[in-house]
């Protein structure tokens, strides 16, 4: 058994307060994974926790974000599973259809969870079941227009809360962020 830690407090007099500038990074602000690595750097110096500095930033990042978008799609009368589906099918331009296996496929989930939320946005009019002309057993969802209207609306105040998230970058650095994390990702999504 590793070592157990029990005091999970951290000295502000032994760590530079949080928003205070960053010494090795003129004109930069402290962050709370600065504080944590520093944290960790004075308690296990044997070990390299620079990985730190970048995935936890990802995961703060990533929890800012959730709830930013779950404020987003409430504000419409959504949740985040309901935005996926309606999204997805938006996504295919019209007839904005797809099959269930195909919605299945675009947001990983099992066939159960996806029958159930078919189900709930059909009560809700914000899809409809047809039968698929190719095949007679087969049905397709269809996104509705009110569907339509309500995950266009959502959407338009996603992409205006995430270009706020990303204001203290340039363009430049905007590309920049977006290539590296597309190296991170593309392994780990193949």
């Amino acid at each position: 058994m590793g070592t157990v830690y029990s005091d999970h407090t951290l000295d502000v007099k032994r760590y530079a307060a949080r928003m205070d500038e960053h010494p090795g990074l003129p004109g930069q602000r402290r962050d709370e994974v600065d504080d944590l690595v520093a944290a960790w750097r004075a308690e296990r110096p044997d070990l390299d926790v620079e990985p730190l500095q970048v995935l936890s930033r990802v995961s703060r990042l990533a929890r800012h974000l959730d709830r930013a978008r779950r404020a987003a799609f409430a504000a419409h009368g959504l949740d985040s599973w309901a935005f996926d589906v309606l999204s997805a099918l938006r996504r295919q331009g019209p007839p904005y259809q797809l099959s269930p296996g195909a919605l299945l496929r675009a947001t990983l989930v099992t066939s159960g969870t996806m029958t159930n939320r078919v189900d709930r946005l059909a009560e809700a009019g914000l899809v409809r079941r047809e039968p698929d002309p190719q095949d007679r057993r087969g049905v397709l969802v269809t996104l509705t227009a009110a569907g339509r209207a309500r995950v266009d609306a959502a959407l338009d105040d996603l992409v205006k809360n995430e270009h706020g998230m990303l204001d203290g970058l340039t363009p430049a650095d905007r590309h920049s962020l977006a290539s590296l994390l597309r190296v991170l990702l593309a392994p780990l999504d193949a």
